[in-house]
């Protein structure tokens, strides 16, 4: 049985708010991507839940379907593009299906799993968000014509940024952690890249290329780590 949400009648969407009506699961871990995709929602007039896991997304997708479904590549347990296989190839399929990632070059894998589409992070534009959902949607779901076209974009509170250095902060701290520094240099990566903070995302960098090339990276590790208790250290303030 479906949630009574969706025995209720969906309102139509607006010229100014063209996703009204939709539902929008996010599955992303770091909050301050999570953030930027509830403005993106908010100013357009879509509901937002959101998974920070694979497991949490598959609760959420076991009580209801949402319209939407985004999900980033890099999640604590595991791949997102196992999840977006899945799901392209379920009967009935949700609306659309996108991909996110810091890495513009994991384009191609995500159409690959069956996605509709695929936004590089960080996603600030209000115009490009909607329009990598609307292009997906039946001529039923479209706003009327013709539609205010935002040439804005947001900005995330900065405590979300450091909701995530606090997170990062605890696996570097793992006794354990060493099996997790492919996990922390994706996530580093991505939130320093939207944050715009260019210090972190140069260390993030140097410990990529010495893990490829096989080389010791306990230096590059330690400088990591103290540049993000400098930024805990300072709010979270670059």
């Amino acid at each position: 049985m479906e949630p009574l949400e969706h025995m209720m009648m969906t309102p139509a969407p607006t010229a100014r708010r063209p996703l009204l009506g939709l539902t929008v699961l996010v599955v992303e871990d770091s909050r301050f991507a999570s953030e930027s995709l509830r403005l993106l929602c908010l100013r357009s007039g879509a509901r937002i839940r959101r998974a920070d896991s694979l497991e949490t997304a598959k609760r959420h997708l076991a009580i209801y379907r949402p319209s939407v479904l985004m999900v980033d590549l890099g999640l604590p347990d595991g791949s997102g593009l196992a999840l977006i296989e899945t799901l392209a190839a379920a009967s009935p399929r949700i609306d659309v299906i996108l991909g996110t990632s810091g890495d513009p070059t994991a384009q191609g894998a995500v159409i690959s799993a069956g996605a509709d589409g695929f936004l590089s992070k960080p996603i600030a534009s209000i115009a490009a968000f909607q329009s990598a959902i609307l292009q997906h949607l039946p001529a039923d779901r479209q706003p009327p014509a013709p539609r205010a076209v935002s040439t804005e974009s947001v900005h995330p509170d900065p405590i979300a940024y450091q909701d995530d250095l606090n997170h990062i902060a605890a696996v570097l701290n793992d006794n354990d952690a060493d099996h997790d520094i492919g996990y922390v240099t994706q996530f580093l990566g991505s939130v320093a890249r939207s944050a715009e903070d260019h210090d972190l995302d140069q260390a993030v960098r140097a410990l990529v290329q010495r893990r490829r090339a096989g080389q010791d990276s306990i230096h590059e590790v330690s400088r990591l780590s103290a540049l993000v208790q400098s930024r805990l250290t300072a709010g979270g303030r670059v």
